[in-house]
């Protein structure tokens, strides 16, 4: 049996290769599936198809993913994705999606981020949930057992092999004892241990991150992450909630308090159609300059659109401002800031197959790393779900009847029984939640878009206070369930992948794509290495395999004129 960690897009798709090739598979999540986080992704899957541009290949799309990661990309790992991902989208097609297509019924493809040719498939601007219920239908066909709301603590590992894992229902606290012969990790990144992130209350906080790690796994690159332009402020419990870019793309101007359209000052060519790191970088500025907002942001106005315009091409953020803060954003600007996005670090996986340094364990989507390097191409995230989905479902599937035995580990059971027992048991002084609040406000005010060696240093001297005080935490499960008991251990998580953060920031003495350092602010060379951390190691430099010259040969500077670069 194979266990799956993790219901999103990723979880789903390694489940259905792994049921589809007939391995016993069990899929756990912490949130109804339903509810994943891939249901948020709004601009589309990005396919070398041509079926709107013949000249395109998957060649010319890894050239554009390689180019715009800074060269901090796996090249293996792009060639991968960018190879296979036709088949992930006839994948899609085989389980039933409906894409948006021309009237010829050819897909339809779009330009999005710097990408040469039109190869982003879409379905409306809610892709992402598409995908989601289309995976979810396609689970269901196969009878694919899906636990929701078990929220998994500990990975269970003897000699360096996985043999299963250890968790709590979230509802009524039943442990759970689940022996694999492999485990797939889907469990998301890290962007919630930051004040204002895309990623709802308890998601993204590092879990993946964390049990990897006490797996004896290493993490690549956790200090690149992608903060979004345009996130909104309020109301607090929804701050972060993206405004899609397809605002900026549609005509969606910046301006700063003092009713200047500022993005002419940091690049007058694109001006709002810039790429993700400039725009955040540009608004960031204008608010640490005193020229935001009285909230902390700017303002994004499509009021001067026509009224069809926005109902037709931005349905869901005008809902969404509706909802959230009754406003009509035909008729007034929309306060938005800087937010936490995407990990495009994570937990360190070989290409061929996502296989981490523990035998049975692998990594997929956004817990992973190796495509994205320091910036990501809009649209990559989705096709990478679906491609190595695939190919991990299958490597864990040979790897589970490749077995003759599997040896267990009483004493590595007993830890994770005890771990939560004595966490149960903990009547301290110190709020879970507050401590939680504490890490968030350390990463938003020393690791945010612009980073230096004095904040990254006083933010590392705050987490070891914030660790100190976790020791005297108290847990309280009441009449609605074991949520407490579930922070406890997002805070364990958010705590180690802010150490991991702050540290390789640290160490990144350079700017490159969304890595700003305001003391260092050249691209270093020496830097294009991709920086691997544990917490037994510290910090080692992993060199990058060069780009095969039929790649390298097609990175070029592409054109952004009239498209939306991401």
């Amino acid at each position: 049996m194979v266990l799956v960690i993790g219901t999103g897009g990723a979880g789903l798709r390694a489940a259905i290769e792994l049921a589809e090739a007939g391995v016993d598979v069990l899929a756990v999540g912490k949130r109804p599936k339903e509810d994943a986080h891939t249901a948020l992704a709004a601009g589309g899957i990005n396919a070398a198809l041509s079926t709107m541009d013949p000249e395109d290949s998957w060649q010319q799309h890894a050239a554009d993913t390689l180019k715009e990661s800074y060269l901090l990309a796996d090249p293996r790992t792009a060639e991968i994705v960018t190879q296979g991902a036709a088949r992930g989208i006839d994948d899609l097609e085989r389980y039933g999606m409906a894409f948006a297509r021309e009237e010829d019924g050819r897909i339809s493809q779009r330009f999005f981020g710097a990408h040469k040719f039109r190869r982003t498939a879409f379905a409306g601007d809610y892709t992402g949930l598409e995908i989601q219920r289309t995976l979810i239908r396609r689970a269901d066909q196969l009878g694919i057992p899906v636990l929701d709301g078990v929220y998994i603590t500990r990975l269970l590992v003897h000699d360096g092999a996985v043999f299963g894992a250890y968790g709590f229902d979230l509802t009524d606290g039943t442990r759970y004892l689940i022996h694999a012969d492999a485990v797939i990790l889907a469990a998301g990144g890290h962007t919630r241990i930051w004040r204002r992130t895309s990623s709802r209350r308890d998601e993204n906080t590092g879990d993946s991150f964390r049990l990897a790690v006490e797996a004896g796994a290493r993490l690549r690159d956790p200090e690149l992450v992608q903060f979004h332009p345009s996130g909104i402020i309020e109301p607090e419990n929804a701050a972060g909630t993206l405004v899609s870019e397809a605002a900026r793309g549609e005509g969606g101007i910046l301006r700063n308090a003092l009713g200047e359209r500022f993005m002419s000052r940091y690049d007058p060519a694109r001006m709002e159609l810039s790429t993700r790191d400039r725009v955040a970088l540009a608004s960031y500025t204008e608010i640490k300059e005193g020229r935001g907002t009285p909230s902390g942001g700017v303002w994004l106005d499509v009021s001067h659109l026509p009224r069809q315009t926005i109902m037709t091409r931005l349905p869901r953020v005008y809902q969404t401002l509706l909802d959230l803060q009754m406003l009509d954003i035909t008729r007034e600007p929309i306060e938005i800031a800087p937010t936490a996005h995407y990990s495009m670090g994570g937990v360190w996986v070989r290409p061929e197959d996502h296989s981490t340094d523990v035998r049975g364990l692998y990594a997929i989507g956004e817990a992973s790393s190796g495509l994205h390097g320091a910036n990501r191409l809009g649209g990559n995230s989705l096709i990478e779900l679906l491609v190595f989905g695939r190919i991990t479902g299958q490597a864990a599937a040979a790897y589970s009847r490749s077995l003759t035995a599997h040896t267990r580990s009483a004493s590595a059971t007993a830890h994770a029984r005890a771990e939560i027992d004595d966490l149960l048991a903990a009547d301290g002084p110190e709020n879970v939640r507050a401590l939680q609040r504490a890490v968030r406000n350390t990463m938003t005010q020393h690791a945010g878009v612009v980073r230096d060696e004095e904040g990254l240093r006083a933010g590392l001297a705050e987490l070891a206070a914030i660790e100190e005080r976790m020791e005297k935490v108290g847990v309280h499960p009441d009449i609605a369930g074991y949520q407490d008991l579930a922070h406890a251990f997002d805070l364990m998580s958010a705590a180690l992948a802010a150490r991991a953060t702050l540290e390789a920031a640290l160490e990144r003495r350079e700017t490159r794509g969304c890595h700003n350092r305001s003391d260092y602010p050249d691209l270093d060379p020496a830097l294009q290495v991709n920086l691997v951390w544990s917490p037994t190691t510290g910090i080692t430099h992993e060199s990058i395999p060069a780009i095969p010259e039929e790649i390298s040969s097609l990175m070029e500077e592409v054109s952004t004129e009239g498209k939306l670069a991401e």
